[in-house]
């Protein structure tokens, strides 16, 4: 089905940046794309630049909160939205420990808000989509073996995750309800460019950078599925193209690391591009107090993805985290 005008919520954070690069760089995308954010601490405008000096006639930026009804629905109108993408939120779970508030709020009700302003407008349309960006961390927790799976029953641990799933649900139920089009998607840890440095990958390069110590919670065997982050942007467009009508689609990067491991790899990675001791940076490890709700492993099977639509990961783990690690370098 062919997309004309895009909403993309949230896209001039990590991932939502990432996905508006993709889409304008790699696909045969013609039509226009409305970033819509509030600039909270996570978000530049700055990392789409480029992409609004080229294409002045395509990307538009509108500095909204999603939370307010009649700006989003402003927004809507105007630009006959007829796809959006929803990747606004509140993401980072030490933050939703605690300061539970601003996730209920953007989680929560500026899902519900985005959900009933595309209800009225679109109507009884089906030509149109509502996709929503959401995470594994609904799943719960993993022990040592074992995968999410679509059908998975959600258990979530922190008021992140248990925001996330409050929305999940949302979307669904409008989609039972309503009949409004819906796709989902459940992605493990992504790492990239433009990532905002709270998150674990920055944080550890940056403390490199600085000569600090690398704080690792617990004694650090926690364990995440790490999803290059141009890999998520492709399986969404993938969703888009082809996803079917209320589905969920889980996203993964089949790259299982425990955390410590992790941490080791990239002091080695710095090292070597910078042609330095290895050890002298993992001698700033510091294991520190685990966080509360601490989940010990998220994996992912995305064989459903694979399968019914066609996707793949098209970057090898290492190589990305070499170019990853040069990007944060560089900066």
């Amino acid at each position: 089905m062919t997309r004309h005008n895009i909403l993309v919520t949230g896209g001039a954070g990590f991932i939502g940046c990432n996905f508006i690069r993709y889409i304008f760089e790699n696909t045969d995308f013609a039509g226009r794309i409305i970033n819509i954010d509030k600039l909270t601490y996570a978000g530049n405008q700055n990392h789409l630049s480029d992409i609004a000096a080229k294409y002045p006639q395509r990307y538009f930026f509108k500095h909204h909160d999603i939370c307010d009804y009649q700006m989003v629905k402003d927004v809507f109108q105007k630009y006959q939205i007829d796809t959006v993408v929803h990747f606004a939120a509140e993401s980072h779970v030490d933050r939703s420990i605690y300061g539970p508030k601003n996730f209920i709020e953007t989680n929560i009700v500026g899902t519900s808000i985005l959900l009933e302003i595309a209800r009225e407008i679109w109507a009884e349309r089906q030509d149109v989509l509502f996709h929503h960006v959401s995470t594994d961390e609904v799943y719960g927790s993993l022990g040592d073996k074992g995968y999410f799976y679509e059908t998975t029953a959600y258990n979530p641990r922190n008021p992140y995750s248990a925001s996330k799933a409050a929305s999940d649900h949302l979307v669904n139920a409008y989609f039972h309800t309503y009949k409004l089009p819906i796709t989902l998607s459940n992605c493990s840890n992504n790492f990239g460019p433009y990532q905002f440095p709270e998150k674990l990958i920055p944080v550890v390069i940056n403390c490199i950078k600085t000569g600090k110590n690398i704080p690792v919670y617990g004694q650090g065997k926690n364990v995440r599925d790490w999803l290059y982050v141009e890999d998520h942007c492709s399986a969404i467009w993938a969703i888009l193209q082809r996803g079917k009508r209320g589905e969920t689609y889980n996203v993964g990067g089949e790259n299982e690391w425990q955390n410590i491991q992790l941490v080791e790899l990239l002091c080695e990675t710095v090292a070597k591009i910078e042609k330095k001791n290895k050890d002298a940076y993992k001698n700033l490890i510091t294991f520190v107090t685990d966080r509360k709700g601490h989940d010990l492993r998220y994996a992912v099977n995305c064989d459903k993805l694979k399968s019914e639509l066609g996707w793949s990961q098209q970057h090898d783990f290492i190589t990305a985290i070499d170019k990853t690690v040069r990007w944060y370098l560089q900066k």
